[in-house]
């Protein structure tokens, strides 16, 4: 028994001796070259490959663009479900501008996911780190990767595909979380490559399509037309055309310009960019704070005929060119003109499928005015904005929808004989969704108030109308032709919303 126990006393110090004489014989180089060798020796009998995803740290990556940050929320969006069917074990996590909590897999765990009809699994690796570089910030103490192991014969089918899918899932799940946001142009803000000349605030309006005062039927085609736009991207790309689309919203202050707005944000969770050109100090800059703008947004661009000076140049030959957003003459837009000024706003650019268009895809270009007469005819031309919105006065139809929202009730619950005269009082009324509203708010509370108050401010105001009209018609009809200059805005239907081209 002695013996025994002295032969086992020594057998450490032969291991030790072995494992020197290895080291020795075999050195570290040598060690990691026989293992890689017999892992591609083995894997050639493999019906399985395997590619790790990492995590890239220490550099500005863009999360956009970060696979493993797409493959981790794409898995958060499955990994409920799979992990209760087979026991594994999740981790929580919830970014600082994020509304909603992702499951993820915990640390060296795996999980099933199928695509197409092919299985796949992932493999959540997390390693201690084994020496910091000095050289540049310190990493994290651990490494985190994830690997995919698929069949060989299902890697050609499903490969790019399955990534593509990835990242288009990841961008939806991460586009639904985050906050939307507000961007405007920053006062310290650079317009330089490196700069951020966006400065940007959470966007909470909380207008949509349900509570917008417009009559259904045109907000429906609205809807259809935003909905083609957000799921076309296969037919823009086949039909050879930049994905984007223009829209000009035009009528009279208080319609809801702003709010349609919103609601198209609310509606596609688009964020908003708030271009104001009077900021811009030249079309190279307009470029670049272009540039500087994320896809899946909505660029507004408020009060056109306000912005700069829209005026006809042929009306004054002799003055100082002013800034204009669209010459269709000028083959470059940041060419001096004849009078020296090179501050030239050009939106041919945007309007039209020009060069550089191509890199402001996935965008909406929104442009508002208060006086479509002011604007230039070039600007508002057939074939530069895809479609035409007539913001009106209020209609019966936008009525029911601001009695539901303020008042809780639709219009036929209020009486036969109310709602006839309500009616026919706002169609003559002439008033303003906005002006409505400031009548029903006052009253929110009492019902029968605010019906009897606001029946008698649309009776006075459709007797001013009729007051006016009737003077008009005393003084006599204006020159022929003049109706036309004058009010140009009249000459669209009110009552569609004009698709162009």
């Amino acid at each position: 028994m002695k013996e025994i126990w002295t032969s086992l006393a020594s057998l450490p110090a032969v291991l030790a001796f072995c494992q020197t004489l290895l080291q020795v014989m075999f050195p570290p180089e040598l060690r990691f070259a026989s293992l890689h060798f017999l892992n591609r020796a083995l894997n050639c009998f493999s019906s399985y490959c395997c590619y790790d995803i990492n995590e890239i740290v220490g550099v500005n990556t863009n999360d956009a663009d970060d696979l493993y940050n797409a493959v981790q929320l794409y898995l958060s969006s499955s990994a409920s479900a799979s992990a209760s069917a087979s026991g594994s074990r999740l981790s929580l996590t919830r970014a600082g501008n994020s509304s909603a909590t992702n499951f993820g897999l915990s640390n060296n765990d795996c999980i099933d996911d199928v695509f197409d009809g092919v299985a796949v699994q992932w493999e959540h690796v997390v390693m201690q780190r084994q020496s910091q570089t000095f050289l540049g910030p310190p990493l994290p103490d651990e490494k985190r990767w994830f690997t995919l192991r698929i069949r060989k014969r299902d890697k050609g089918l499903i490969l790019d595909s399955y990534l593509d899918h990835i990242r288009n899932k990841a961008n939806d799940i991460r586009r639904k979380n985050q906050e939307r946001l507000l961007y405007t142009i920053s006062c310290g803000g650079s317009f330089e490559s490196r700069g951020h000349p966006w400065e940007s605030v959470p966007f909470k309006h909380p207008s949509t399509f349900d509570t917008l005062a417009m009559d259904p039927k045109r907000k429906t085609a609205i809807m259809d037309d935003l909905r083609d736009f957000r799921d076309g991207q296969a037919f823009y790309q086949r039909t050879g055309r930049a994905w984007k689309r223009c829209y000009l919203l035009y009528g009279p202050p208080g319609t809801g310009k702003s709010s349609m707005i919103a609601a198209m944000a609310n509606f596609l969770d688009y964020d908003i960019y708030d271009l104001k050109l009077a900021e811009v100090p030249s079309n190279s800059k307009l470029q670049k704070l272009l540039m500087k703008t994320s896809s899946k947004s909505i660029i507004v661009i408020e009060d056109i005929d306000c912005s700069v000076n829209l005026s006809n140049m042929s009306k004054a030959p002799h003055t100082v060119a002013p800034r204009r957003y669209y010459d269709p003459s000028a083959p470059n837009a940041s060419r001096r003109g004849e009078d020296g000024n090179s501050n030239t706003i050009a939106l041919s650019g945007l309007l039209t499928d020009g060069l550089w268009s191509c890199c402001l895809c996935e965008r909406i270009f929104v442009f508002t005015t208060s006086h479509i007469e002011k604007l230039d005819p070039a600007l508002i031309q057939s074939g530069l904005m895809d479609m035409h919105i007539s913001m009106t006065y209020c209609s019966y139809p936008a009525l029911k929808i601001l009695l539901r929202n303020y008042l809780g009730s639709e219009a036929e619950d209020l009486g036969e004989a109310v709602a006839s005269e309500l009616r026919e009082a706002v169609e003559k009324a002439k008033m303003t969704p906005a002006d409505i509203s400031k009548v029903l708010i006052k009253n929110w509370r009492n019902k029968e108030r605010a019906v009897s108050e606001l029946l008698e401010v649309l009776k006075g105001r459709a007797n001013g109308v009729e007051e006016e009209e009737q003077e008009k018609r005393v003084l006599g009809s204006p020159r022929e032709g003049s109706h036309s200059e004058d009010n140009p805005s009249e000459e669209p239907d009110d009552d569609e919303a004009e698709l162009l081209i």
